[in-house]
This record gives structure tokens, C-alpha cells and sequence, in this order.
């Protein structure tokens, strides 16, 4: 019996003797993911810059204020009077990347602003010339001069980063500056939510709060491989769902604002569409995937290098193409004069086609048409992700909000209103920003059937636009 104990407790001692060892390696791990993160921080905070701008508003004096007006400021009813002048400030972040000053951050944090300054993490601060903004993709570069020896953080390579990776969010949340999060790559290319009309986005559990917008989204190995830019919130605050610009997008535009001072853009010419299982089964296609070119522009890029409408497009330059706003971007993202080979389902058959891009025009990408029609509706727009949309409860809607409405205008003789959501013009319904456009240039003016309502009850309204 006695022998029996013994061995018992043996067996215990045993099991405790390998389980010890077990947890101690667990441990260990963990130490060593936290001395990395570490690590990072202290090498590239000094490059993270806090950046504090300032604006100049002109904002309309009315007799009496009517409650969208916290919203969508100036054109929302009252009687208006001389506007009047008022410095607005804002924060964000942004980071070095070469030893001459340049720094990337967001669009939004810069753009209009009239004075920009730049504190280092070393508490240096600087006056920053703004290089250029790309609105298209949220970038924006702006420059500080004599900054003597300047931190850097090496940049990364955005198309070799894996869905599951460690990643890290620097900036300066809230205006708390000197700030790390750590998460994971959640997914990559979002390109459905409307931040950007180009939007290519990573996505990251990491922490991104306001006063993020602009900083670096960060890999294990301490390189940039994205700017942090917007979050997906019901409160306003951090929900688990942040996007940032992939770098490689970021330096495509960093580097052409450097050296044209602009963003020039490729098209192929073509509408697009994309392709189901119905569509593909329709076309002989096994399996879905590819976007369906619906119509071939004039003149265009696609027409010279002989591509038809009802060819479905499969892959660009050896990559497949899987949806169509992440095949216009990349088609977009490629420098104008670029020669794009394509694979091609055509009529059961799969061919290959070379073609030559052409510069989009205007060099800002919106068309002309579209331009001249917003000009003469008078009427701005937001998505219904905005800040603005949500606090007035039109998360569950799709459409666009109409943000401000110009006196005077075709729309406001209409009797559309700031606070109103479009959901669809000409009987085209309307999910995006994007698709407002897109419904607007197919109007090409005249008298134009918007679709609105208030969260209650909808109504059409014909806005009729003048003459030529």
C-alpha cells in the first residue's frame, strides 16, 4: 500500500514537473511580444508628430437658429445676414518619413487649413508647409524645414501584409499625444466604405480613436504599412473596427505630389459591372468573379486595344480581379500611359489583350458634367457613415444625407433641405456618395426626380434645373 502511495505521488510530482515548464513557456512567449512592442515604441514615437491646424470658417448670422443647424451649419432656413469669420482648430497625427521634413498624414486633418504646426514627440515644435492633399484617398503631405537631425519610420510594404498579424496604431487620441495600441490585421481591401473614393482599406481591431487620423499603422518589424484614418462607431469612440490607407497606396501619391505638386489617375473607359453567380452562369463562366464591362466609352483606352462590352475582365496583369471597386483602383492607381495586360472571357473563350491607359480628365477625377450640375443644384452630400447621419439616426438607411443646400438654387427652390436623405435620383438607387455622382452624370440635367425622406416618410421631388 505504502508502494502505492509513493507512486502516486510520484505521478503528481511528475505532472506538476511538466505543466511548470508548459506555463513557463507561455509566459515567456508573452514577455517576448511585450518586450517587442516595446521596442517599437521607443523607436518610432519620436517620428509620430502631433499636428494642430487652423482654419478660417465663414459662418452665416441668421435671426434664428433651427436645430440642423448643429449639424450642417450655414444654407439651413433663417434669415441670412453677413457672414462672419471664425478661427477653428483641429489635431490629428501624422509621421516622419525622411530626414528632409516630409510627413504623411490624412486629408482631412490638413486640408484648408491656414496654418499647420507640427509638434515632435521631443516637444519640438514647427511651423509645416502643405505639400498636397489627394482627397481621393485620404492622403495628404505636408513638410517642416531645419528640423536638424530628424527621427524617421522606415516604411513597409502593405501587399505583403497577412489578415491576422500584430499590428500597431500610433498617434494622438483625444489630444493625448505618445499613444500605442496593439491588434490584429482584421481584413483586408475594404473598398465599400464610401472614407474614400478610392478606398482600399486595411482593417485592424487596434485601437483608433479621434486625433489618430493621420498616424502609423505599424508591423511587428516597427515599418509603416498603412495610415490610420477612420473608424467604424455608433458612439463616436473606438468599437473595434478601424481603417487605414494601405502605405504602398500612400507613397504612390506621396511620391507624385513631390514631383508634379498633383495626382494624376489612369482609365480604361469602360462601365462596369460586377458578376454574380446568375451573371456568370448567363455568360458560360464556371464560377463567379470578374466585373462584366457593360459599355465601351468612345475613344477611349478599352476601345483601342479592342475590348468589347459583355467581355467579363478575370485578372490585370496577372492578379484576379474579384470586384469591381477594387479592379477601378487598381486601374487607377496604375501612372496614365501604362500599358495593363488582361485576361479577358469572351463568348466561352479566355484571350489575353494588351492596353495603353489614358490620363482621366479632369486631372481631379470628377467629370466635367458632374461639376456643372452640382454647381447648379446647389446641394452638398454625405455619407450616411457620417458623424452627422448617425446622431440623427439613419444608420439602417441607404442613401446619401444632404448636408447643405445653397439659397437660391435649383434645389432649394425645390424645397430639398439639409438633414434629408437621397436615396435615389431618376429612379437609380443611391448607396453612396459615389452613386450620387454617378446618377447625377447620367442626368446630364434638366429636370432630375430625387427620391428623399426623413427617417419617416418618403416623397419625390422634381428638381428642375435651368437652362443653358
Amino acid at each position: 500500500m505504502r508502494t502505492g502511495k509513493y507512486w502516486a505521488a510520484g505521478c503528481a510530482a511528475a505532472a506538476l514537473w511538466i505543466a511548470v515548464p508548459a506555463q513557463a513557456a507561455k509566459t515567456d512567449v508573452l514577455r517576448k511580444t511585450g518586450s517587442a512592442f516595446s521596442e517599437i515604441a521607443r523607436e518610432v514615437l519620436p517620428a509620430v508628430v502631433f499636428i494642430d491646424v487652423e482654419t478660417t470658417v465663414e459662418v452665416p448670422q441668421s435671426r434664428y437658429r433651427h436645430p440642423f443647424e448643429e449639424f450642417f451649419g450655414r444654407g439651413y432656413g433663417g434669415q441670412q445676414q453677413e457672414p462672419q469669420e471664425y478661427h477653428q482648430r483641429g489635431q490629428g497625427s501624422g509621421f516622419i518619413i525622411s530626414k528632409d521634413g516630409y510627413i504623411l498624414t490624412n486629408n482631412h486633418v490638413v486640408n484648408d487649413a491656414d496654418k499647420i504646426t507640427v509638434t515632435l514627440g521631443d516637444g519640438r515644435e514647427f511651423e509645416a508647409k502643405l505639400i498636397g492633399t489627394d482627397p481621393k484617398t485620404e492622403v495628404a503631405l505636408i513638410k517642416i524645414e531645419d528640423g536638424g537631425d530628424l527621427p524617421i519610420i522606415p516604411l513597409g510594404d502593405s501587399e505583403a501584409l497577412e489578415v491576422g498579424e500584430w499590428v500597431l496604431a500610433a498617434g494622438n487620441p483625444f489630444g493625448l499625444s505618445q499613444t500605442i495600441t496593439a491588434g490584429i490585421v482584421s481584413a483586408k481591401g475594404r473598398d465599400e466604405t464610401n472614407i474614400a473614393e478610392y478606398g482600399n482599406f486595411i482593417q485592424t481591431d487596434a485601437a483608433i480613436n479621434p486625433g489618430n487620423s493621420g498616424g502609423p499603422l505599424l508591423n511587428i518589424d516597427g515599418e509603416v504599412i498603412g495610415i490610420n484614418t477612420a473608424i467604424y462607431t455608433r458612439s463616436g469612440g473606438y468599437m473595434g473596427i478601424g481603417f487605414a490607407i494601405p502605405i504602398n497606396q500612400a507613397v504612390n501619391i506621396k511620391d507624385q505630389l513631390i514631383k508634379y505638386g498633383k495626382v494624376s489617375r489612369s482609365v480604361l473607359g469602360v462601365y462596369l459591372q460586377e458578376v454574380d453567380e446568375d451573371l456568370a452562369a448567363s455568360f458560360g463562366l464556371k464560377e463567379k468573379g470578374g466585373v462584366l464591362i457593360n459599355q465601351v466609352v468612345e475613344d477611349s483606352a478599352a476601345e483601342e486595344a479592342g475590348i468589347r462590352g459583355g467581355d467579363i475582365v478575370v485578372e490585370m496583369n496577372d492578379r484576379k480581379v474579384v470586384k469591381l471597386q477594387a479592379f477601378r483602383n487598381r486601374v487607377a492607381n496604375t501612372p496614365p500611359n501604362s500599358k495593363i495586360e488582361l485576361k479577358i472571357f469572351r463568348n466561352g473563350k479566355y484571350i489575353e489583350i494588351s492596353a495603353i491607359t489614358k490620363e482621366m480628365e479632369p486631372v481631379d477625377g470628377e467629370s466635367a458634367v458632374v461639376d456643372k450640375i452640382y454647381e447648379e443644384l446647389g446641394v452638398s452630400v454625405d455619407s450616411l457613415e457620417s458623424d452627422a447621419a448617425r446622431r440623427l439616426g439613419y444608420e439602417d438607411l441607404s442613401g446619401v444625407i444632404i448636408t447643405e443646400v445653397e439659397q437660391g438654387s435649383a434645389a432649394w427652390e425645390a424645397g430639398l433641405q439639409p438633414g434629408q436623405v437621397v436615396t435615389s435620383v431618376n429612379r437609380m438607387p443611391i448607396e453612396s456618395v459615389r452613386d450620387f455622382k454617378d446618377a447625377l452624370e447620367a442626368a446630364d440635367g434638366g429636370r432630375i426626380l430625387f427620391l428623399i425622406t426623413d427617417g419617416r416618410v418618403s416623397r419625390f421631388v422634381v428638381v428642375t434645373m435651368p437652362d443653358e
